[in-house]
């Protein structure tokens, strides 16, 4: 639920009761990962999605019943040749949904107010569930920060809410949402649990090197993708928040030291756009050398080659040197500023996605990576040992 996390914060802040639907695990081309959420305020008003359609009206009803009876169940929706009418995936997959109320008086609640504060202020949060295990315990919650400090809890089980904080900072430091699968005698309750672990992390930052207009457009489009962008050039005149009003921050400084003294981290795409030696080749010394996920620097091919020289000359080594996107972005014949930062974005997508950028058709390639089955009958979990 944490996806939609700055309304939802609203609606609690505001005292409605509301019940939510959150995707537990997929099996198969499923359209929402796991964490995706739908949520249903007593009025019947509708925020989230859980699977961009194909099932939102059995979901909302679902919601509503929840809302009326206080209980908290998971129910399972796949495709269905049998019956055309049915609420199913009309891509094929399977998805299992945790619909629990949220209402004033239920245990969950502050809880989840908790982490969706946490998470509306941008702040890194984690919020573990209980999916499966004792009917007492199903529905409960447990949210967690970073230093492992919860919030809320399962009841009068303070050795589980130990073990299942401690998970928790372990998916929130991946940044990963997912299950858990924690047998009995992990679960210091008697019986085993499976947990859904949502985690809210920080926008990951996009640092825009080199103030010109393709600049300008990756910014908005960077932005719309959900980074924060920063857009840094060590000349004044043209590092300007009006030339630049869709970045967060606009930073005037020579961009190697910028990059020196700023934070990144294993999420963080660097995008090198000054097209000048004397900017360029300093700062991809550094770049390339850093733990992040993405470094493309703009230039014609005979650029990237007089670049990678220098480079070479600086003492970067061949495994160094083949991280770097040059030139940057993927062949879609782009020629305005627009285009070319789709072109970058594509690129960092597929990056991150592991995807070929190649046209989905005539593609034998998946359009959504599978995850493992779903066992008969119940939740996908994967086991992890619980401490």
């Amino acid at each position: 639920m944490l996806d939609i996390a700055e309304e939802l914060h609203r609606w609690v802040e505001q005292g409605r009761d509301v019940a939510v639907a959150t995707v537990v695990a997929v099996g198969g081309s499923a359209p929402r990962p796991p964490g995706a959420a739908l949520a249903v305020d007593a009025g019947g008003t509708v925020i989230g999605s859980v699977s961009g359609g194909c099932v939102e009206g059995a979901v909302y009803e679902l919601c509503r019943q929840s809302l009326q009876d206080g209980r908290a169940v998971v129910e399972r929706f796949g495709h269905s040749d049998d019956d055309a009418l049915a609420a199913g995936l009309t891509c094929g997959g399977v998805i299992d949904v945790l619909i629990m109320p949220v209402r004033a008086d239920h245990p969950a609640r502050p809880a989840v107010a908790a982490a969706l504060a946490a998470a509306a202020r941008g702040e890194a949060t984690a919020l573990a569930r209980i999916v499966s295990g004792p009917a007492e315990l199903t529905g409960r919650a447990l949210a967690v920060r970073p230093d492992g400090s919860p919030a809320g809890g399962f009841g009068a089980h303070p050795a589980l809410d130990r073990t299942v904080a401690a998970e928790a900072c372990a998916f929130l430091d991946a940044g990963r949402t997912g299950t858990l699968e924690i047998g009995t005698e992990g679960s210091r309750c008697g019986a085993p649990l499976t947990l859904l672990i949502e985690s809210s992390v920080p926008a990951p930052r996009m640092i825009v090197f080199g103030a010109i207009d393709f600049a300008s457009a990756l910014a908005r489009v960077g932005r719309f993708l959900g980074h924060h962008v920063t857009v840094c050039d060590a000349r004044p005149v043209f590092a300007t928040r009006e030339r630049f009003p869709d970045a967060d921050e606009v930073v005037v400084e020579w961009p190697h030291a910028y990059l020196e003294r700023t934070d990144v981290d294993a999420r963080t795409v660097l995008c090198v756009l000054t097209h000048d030696t004397k900017f360029d080749v300093p700062l991809l010394e550094i770049a390339l050398r850093l733990p992040v996920a993405y470094v493309g620097a703009m230039g014609s091919r005979r650029t990237h080659l007089e670049r990678d020289r220098r480079l070479r000359e600086a003492g970067l080594t061949d495994r160094e040197l083949a991280r770097l996107r040059s030139p940057i972005g993927l062949d879609l014949g782009a020629r305005t500023p627009e285009e070319t930062a789709l072109s970058i974005a594509a690129e960092i997508v597929a990056a991150r996605r592991g995807g070929s950028g190649v046209p989905l058709r005539g593609a034998r390639t998946p359009i959504h990576h599978e995850d493992p089955p779903l066992p008969a009958g119940g939740t996908g979990t994967r086991p992890v040992t619980a401490a």
